[in-house]
């Protein structure tokens, strides 16, 4: 749960680096979220109640997804290749300092 919190914490933040278990978390915790609010928008009949959500996580859902390729040494332009990136997420981080920052493991 600390990690979903550091992404809000970090939310415009694209700079630096971050590890996989943050980034995982934080995919893990909005798919979870995100099922129960489709559940709850059904009971409630309010069919952008999800939406709303994604629109919310949208901006700290980059700046992580960035900051998890800036740990593994790529540029955050590489989100747009989607296969790769996804190799890139599960990746192990550079270890020690490279040119977007410390090791987070550190």
């Amino acid at each position: 749960m600390n990690y979903y919190l550091n992404v809000w914490k970090n939310f415009a933040n694209f700079s630096g680096r971050a590890r996989r278990s943050e980034y995982w978390y934080f995919v893990i915790f909005n798919v979870i979220i995100a099922i129960i609010l489709v559940q709850i928008s059904v009971l409630i009949n309010f069919p952008f109640l999800v939406t709303i959500y994604y629109l919310a996580i949208l901006l700290p859902s980059l700046a992580v997804a960035v900051r998890r390729m800036h740990d593994v040494g790529k540029s955050g332009w590489y989100l747009l290749i989607p296969f790769y990136s996804f190799i890139l997420a599960v990746t192990e981080g550079q270890r020690g300092v490279n040119e977007y920052g410390e090791d987070p493991k550190n």
